[in-house]
């Protein structure tokens, strides 16, 4: 074990630099405001991220304004941080350098990595052309199109094979994302679109949700878990278990090898692995099957007790020998974790071991109906949903978008409403330039 009560003895100021504004590095940097330090937050986007209510995004619930915040703004107050938006695509951990996409290297006493994650697709990479992952407000966004065109083209399909095929969503993953998305898409198709259209009944939607193992919500209670599929079918969703993707293309899945479902949109839910970026540091770290890195208890990596890493990005030792799951509030807490711990090597103390502390776990299935465990206590229905929802508002960061979430929520609720259903940038294939032109 590398001694970490060395002191680092630099002159000035020490350079902190955090990659990454996701939960786990915002939570970093604001753990240093006000220190001695020099903060650099590097992010390929310039926008901290809600990622929990993206579904709401891809379902037309919410706009992507209501779940993110400029970094800037986030920051403004805070006189020892820098923002630099580029993309971090490799690090020197000989010269102390992360090496930017478009600019200088810049250099580092201190490195959190904090660059969250992406989908895994387990060896069938091919597959992401046609299941789309839901990680970003880019991929909400076109998850969102695609659903609301599919809805179109099936209003004016001829064969009735294809407007069933357009009216298929398929969701792979029965873990929060895809129970989630499933519940969303249920609700819009059988409450919100309903008397919308002419020559399609929306509320034949089929919505399908494939999960690998023998219940949904593997890490839940088996009874939140049976709770969860009870309500999903309620909505019409139609749950498999022990149904494993072994095919993916333009028009649908293969499942188990010997069934073929047909589908308009794959949303691929089913795993995570390792940023890009951990590929930078693989010559000094060890990365799991999962492409994470590594990380000792006190969250560095081994033999280099400068470089951090958190969130999803890292593969943090938890209880009997598991590594914590990839949900927000590991982040957070790794991330006030990591910059803590730098303050101790600054002050030339030993690093404490970071102790994980489970809040709770919840997943929503409709506008009325969640599952959570919360300090060992179970709810489902509409307590459960009460709960989701008091906690979601609470850790929007933008208190304008608090009260605008919660008043669209209440609004919803009475009345199915999602106003946010606006097709843009599409041309359809039977709409020419001259047509479009006619029409200024």
């Amino acid at each position: 074990m590398v001694d970490t009560t060395q002191k680092w003895n630099v002159p000035r100021a020490a350079e902190v630099v955090i990659i990454g504004g996701g939960f786990g590095g915002v939570d970093a940097a604001r753990a240093f405001a006000g220190e001695q330090v020099k903060v650099t937050l590097i992010d390929r986007r310039n926008y901290n991220l809600f990622v929990p209510l993206l579904y709401q995004v891809a379902s037309s619930q919410l706009s992507p304004e209501h779940i993110a915040q400029p970094l800037r703004r986030l920051f403004r107050r805070q006189k020892n941080l820098t923002i630099v938006f580029d993309e971090a695509v490799d690090i020197d951990e000989a010269n102390k350098q992360v090496i930017v996409a478009a600019g200088e290297p810049i250099h580092y006493d201190y490195l959190i990595i904090a660059a969250g994650a992406r989908d895994a697709y387990f060896g069938n990479d091919q597959w992401s052309e046609y299941a789309w992952g839901l990680k970003s407000l880019e991929d909400a966004e076109r998850i969102q199109q695609r659903i609301l065109l599919n809805f179109e083209l099936a209003e004016v399909a001829e064969d009735p094979a294809e407007r069933n095929r357009l009216l298929t969503y398929v969701l792979v993953g029965g873990g929060p994302t895809g129970v989630e998305m499933a519940g969303a898409i249920a609700e819009l198709s059988r409450y919100t679109l309903t008397r919308e259209f002419k020559n399609v009944d929306t509320r034949h939607t089929r919505v399908v949700l494939l999960e690998g193992m023998d219940r949904i919500l593997p890490p839940f209670d088996p009874e939140l878990s049976a709770a969860a599929r009870k309500s999903l079918e309620k909505l019409g969703v139609e749950v498999h278990t022990n149904a494993m993707v072994t095919g993916v293309d333009a028009r649908g899945v293969e499942v188990n090898k010997d069934e073929r479902i047909e589908a308009g949109l794959v949303v691929w839910a089913a795993g995570i692995q390792g940023a890009s970026i951990n590929q930078g540091v693989a010559d000094v770290a060890e990365l799991d099957r999962a492409r994470r890195i590594i990380v000792t208890p006190e969250l560095h990596i081994p033999g280099h007790p400068e470089i951090f890493v958190i969130g999803d990005t890292a593969h943090i030792p938890g209880p009997e020998g598991r590594p914590l799951p990839g949900v927000a509030q590991v982040a957070q807490q790794g991330g006030k974790h990591a910059a803590v711990n730098i303050l101790h090597g600054i002050a030339g103390e030993p690093y404490e071991p970071f102790v994980y502390k489970d809040y709770g776990s919840m997943a929503t299935i409709g506008r009325n109906s969640a599952v959570a465990s919360i300090g060992g206590m179970k709810f489902s229905g509409y307590p459960a949903w009460a709960v989701w929802a008091f906690i979601h508002i609470l850790r929007l960061i933008n208190f304008r978008n608090k009260i605008y979430v919660f008043f669209k929520w209440m609004w919803d609720y009475v009345d199915y409403n999602r106003s946010g259903r606006l097709i843009r940038n599409y041309s359809h294939p039977h709409h020419t330039v001259e047509q479009s032109k006619s029409q200024e």
